[in-house]
């Protein structure tokens, strides 16, 4: 598999649908044509989609591997494939989501949150970083979440894995930045999928065996519609986040961190404003169980602003 000369070879986790879809798209549809774009998905029956929406460009810039980042052989199958086991760039973008009261969810179904979200990606990283740092050169671009930086209440597994991944990163960069290897996060806030809207309307017809009355009823009454209120007013569509990536791989010193939800950046820099932790839980606890009907006027006001003007200017950096 090669690429044309001066292009990047860019390999993309998770690619099925959502953002690693449109990031695959976004960048081998680059009209310039400076990525070859390796698209990889666990089950390539489910490449319909992507196939679709690449359109000419599919077999061109882009083409297609089968991946599953928890495998250790099918992690180096898919690398060996690659010509000369050259990547430039990895986009680590496969992940799953889990939602819930946590007395209700089984040990199994936290580790295999931890075994993709947190493994799968380590894997990834371990196979393609002896070659970037033999080369000194390649770009690492992990697909965090605002979860890594700041807990959710009911996303408790979820919001795990992404610290866990962050604080892995963070570490990782130090050395990475001696061999001139670039690391970067990427962290949206909600995002419009099929896999939110699907995961929130299956959750509320759910049963939580396990969990007192109490908890079922705030998750169900409570979190749930505030959760959607939210998605309503803040979230961003997997093209915002792809435009973003896009822009991280573009630039010359890439920032560590990317928050690509401006409306974001208050809730992380009150984290920052009181290191002893009691402003966020407080703040977070007033908001879902004080002041539930404020938090809906808030955020139609806010989904009102971000209509047009703040819109504009949320995909960061700029």
């Amino acid at each position: 598999m090669a690429s044309g000369g001066g292009q990047k070879v860019v390999l993309i986790t998770g690619c099925s649908s959502g953002i690693g879809l449109r990031i695959a798209v976004l960048l081998a549809r680059d009209e310039q044509k400076r990525y070859h774009v390796i698209a990889t998905m666990r089950d390539l029956k489910k490449k319909d989609r992507l196939v679709e929406a690449a359109g000419e460009v599919y077999g061109q810039t882009l083409t297609l591997l089968p991946l599953d980042i928890c495998s250790d052989e099918s992690v180096r199958q898919c690398v060996n494939s690659v010509k000369d086991r050259h990547i430039d760039v990895l986009i680590n973008n496969a992940g799953v989501g889990l939602l819930g009261p946590v007395e209700s969810i089984s040990m199994d179904e936290m580790k295999r949150v931890f075994e993709t979200n947190f493994f799968g990606t380590v894997r990834m990283i371990k196979e393609v970083m002896p070659d970037m740092k033999k080369r000194q050169a390649g770009h690492i671009i992990i697909m965090s979440s605002v979860m890594g930086l700041q807990g959710v209440v009911f996303n408790d597994v979820y919001t795990a894995s992404k610290f866990a991944i962050e604080g892995f990163c963070e570490s990782m960069a130090v050395q990475l930045l001696k061999f001139n290897v670039k690391l970067s996060l990427i962290e949206p806030g909600p995002v419009h999928t099929e896999f939110e809207t699907k995961m929130m309307e299956e959750v509320a017809k759910m049963e939580y065996p396990g969990a007192d009355p109490d908890t079922v009823r705030y998750f169900k009454d409570v979190y749930v519609p505030s959760s959607i209120d939210i998605f309503e007013a803040m979230g961003q569509t997997p093209d915002d986040i792809a435009k973003c990536t896009k822009k991280v791989i573009e630039t010359s010193q890439p920032r560590f961190r990317n928050l690509t939800n401006s409306l974001y950046t208050p809730i992380v820099a009150m984290k920052y404003a009181d290191e002893t932790g009691g402003l966020s839980v407080q703040t977070f606890y007033n908001l879902l169980f004080n002041f539930g009907s404020l938090m809906h006027i808030s955020m139609s006001i806010l989904k009102c602003l971000t209509c047009n003007c703040l819109r504009r200017r949320t995909i960061s950096p700029d």
